[in-house]
């Protein structure tokens, strides 16, 4: 496969049997080399997605393509398009997208929440967890901010993980612990010591809470200088100015797709203002009030 229209044309209609999970996986480890020499061409089909219109095997291959290229926050919108799809039984491949909703959901944001949306479907809200408990119980662990007994957890539970194929993610997910404890410290402190660092994100030594430092500074996630003289680190505000050319393009290209959806949505009300049922349902529910009942002045009460 040399192209991203093949990997688009493969996983097109795939079903959420567990035979299309593996067929999905080995599809991705072959296109890997060519989606990364593609990554333009990838993001523009990303912001074509329609959930109401592509298959669950799209949105959740699509979704494993971003957690390869650490596209978290694109990854999470397309795995939770998969786990609130309408469906009337669960089906392997929402099972799979939120396995990894979960680890991704803790990796980006340093936490998860078990409560599914109300326009998730009956059958994902009774039943999704059931089958994917040793995830849960992995956010419960982390979310006690203890390394050390999430370290123990992970551990114990390695082959399941890894049978899932999700071992490497799990083990994305204990880093990220010390990654988002140094980010909350960073919003108590102005200054602190590379030891004061390492005792309060329970690293094993000042030189390991430098590396972490010195990785966050690197990727953007935090803002800091570090003193090799004394071991102090100290913490700056984001100095980003909102007035290069990359950052025009980039609110550009928000506005553009939130005029998107802006039409989308209008396309949508319009729509359901001429459907017979809702028009009825909404008359249903408009019989049960009597307006005349309402006071349209607030009343005054004696004090």
């Amino acid at each position: 496969m040399g192209s991203l229209e093949n990997l688009v044309t493969q996983i097109q209609g795939l079903s959420g049997s567990i035979e299309d999970i593996a067929h999905l996986h080995n599809i991705l480890r072959l296109a890997d080399e060519s989606l990364h020499s593609e990554s333009s061409a990838l993001s523009a089909v990303l912001d074509q997605v329609d959930p109401a219109k592509h298959s669950l095997g799209y949105l959740y291959i699509l979704g494993m393509i971003c957690i390869g290229q650490k596209r978290f926050r694109k990854a999470l919108e397309l795995l939770h398009n998969v786990v609130t799809a309408p469906m009337n039984v669960i089906n392997a491949i929402a099972v799979e997208a939120y396995k990894k909703y979960i680890l991704v959901s803790l990796i980006h944001y340093g936490q998860f929440s078990t409560s599914l949306p109300k326009y998730a479907s009956s059958a994902a809200q009774r039943n999704l967890k059931n089958f994917c408990q040793p995830y849960i119980e992995l956010a419960t662990t982390y979310s006690s901010g203890k390394i050390a007994e999430l370290e123990a957890y992970v551990l114990t539970n390695r082959e399941k993980f890894d049978n899932d194929k999700n071992l490497g993610l799990v083990k994305q997910v204990v880093s990220s612990m010390y990654k988002h404890n140094i980010q909350r410290l960073t919003q108590t402190y102005l200054t602190l010591s590379l030891q004061d660092i390492a005792n309060t994100v329970q690293l094993g030594s000042p030189k390991e809470a430098e590396m972490h430092v010195l990785q966050m500074i690197q990727d953007g996630e935090i803002f800091a200088t570090i003193n090799q003289k004394d071991g102090m680190v100290r913490f700056l505000e984001d100095p980003e100015q909102y007035k290069t050319c990359q950052m025009i393009e980039h609110i550009d290209s928000s506005i553009q797709r939130i005029m998107t959806l802006s039409r989308k949505l209008n396309a949508m009300d319009e729509q359901m203002s001429f459907d017979p049922l809702y028009l009825t349902k909404v008359g249903r529910e408009r019989q049960r009030f009597d307006f005349d009942d309402f006071d349209t002045v607030p009343q005054k009460f004696p004090i």
